[in-house]
This record gives C-alpha cells, structure tokens and sequence, in this order.
C-alpha cells in the first residue's frame, strides 16, 4: 500500500455505493436524489490539499451529484458514462497521468475492468465480493457511511502525510 500511495496523483470514485450508500430514492418529479456522508467529503479535501486530485466516473447524473461534486471542487466529474473504460482512457488523457498513479475506488462488477488497470485499486466493505477480491485495500465502512473518509486516511497514512494534513486543515479552519 505504501509503494502504491507513494505514486499516486489521482483517486477515481464510483458514485452510487461508495460516495452514496446504493440506494436510489426518487423525487415525486422522477428525480433521484442522494445522500452524501459530510465525513467523505472531508477526505476529499484533504486529498486534494496534499496534491491528490479527486475525479468520479459514474453511469448515472443529477444535480445534487453535480451540487456536491461542486461544492468539493471535484472538477473532473464524467457522469453519464455507462463505459467505465472508455471514461477512463479519457480522464488519463486529460489528467495526464498512468495507470500506475491511479487509484480507483469501485463496489461491483462494472467497474472491475478499471480497477484491473489502475496502480491502487480499492473498494468498499459492502461492496460486491468481486469488487473486494480485486481491491489491494478494502475499507471497514460501508458505502455512503464514510468509506471514503476511510480510504483518503488510509492513503494519507500511507504517504506519511495524514498528520501534516490534518495539522494544514486545522490551521486553514481556525483550529
């Protein structure tokens, strides 16, 4: 894990069962609305401010997943995108970055085919078995209930940053 983190300048998410708990609940205007953990969205930001740029592929959009992938400042967002594949050969493209300094994190079968590719694949401990099987790191937390905090811990550890961020946010926030 240390060796992987080390290299690692961007962290992909799924949405629907890693940012969110998988569960679609529909307005009475056929909207889906989601539900958001506040302790994700702080390790998305402490990624970022340690140079780790933050990106989401997802088959589905919306505007509260643009509302909050705004208000985190996620600017790579490729929503829409049923071919996870193809959505990533583009983000590798435009990011500018390999395989190897990716990390993706995923909870079922669409998206094995980029976590096989990416140099730290992760998932999430509700995920599907064969999302786990093919994780070199799996959280304790379920989806949408602060697996991604979780994870931005884990690879901050990893990187021997995680005391230094949480020293720069605290000083950032008046703490």
């Amino acid at each position: 894990m240390r060796e992987r983190a080390a290299r690692l300048k961007l962290l992909i998410l799924d949405v629907d069962g890693v940012l969110t708990d998988g569960s679609l609940v529909y307005s009475a205007e056929g909207e889906v609305l989601k539900t958001f953990h506040v302790r994700d969205g702080l390790g998305i930001k402490l990624l970022q401010q340690q140079g780790v740029e933050v990106a989401v592929i997802s088959g589905k959009t919306g505007g509260p997943l643009k509302r909050r992938l705004d208000d985190l400042g996620v600017r790579r967002a490729y929503l829409g995108r049923e071919d996870k594949q193809v959505a990533y050969a583009d983000l590798l493209r435009e990011a500018g970055v390999r395989d190897e300094e990716v990390g993706y994190v995923g909870d079922d079968l669409i998206d094995l085919p980029v976590m096989r590719r990416v140099g730290l694949p992760m998932s999430i401990a509700d995920g599907h078995a064969c999302a786990r099987d093919a994780a070199a790191y799996v959280s304790t937390l379920p989806g949408g209930r602060g697996a991604v905090r979780e994870i931005a811990d884990a690879i901050l550890d990893a990187r021997g940053e995680r005391d230094a961020a949480y020293a720069r946010y605290l000083a950032e926030h008046g703490g």
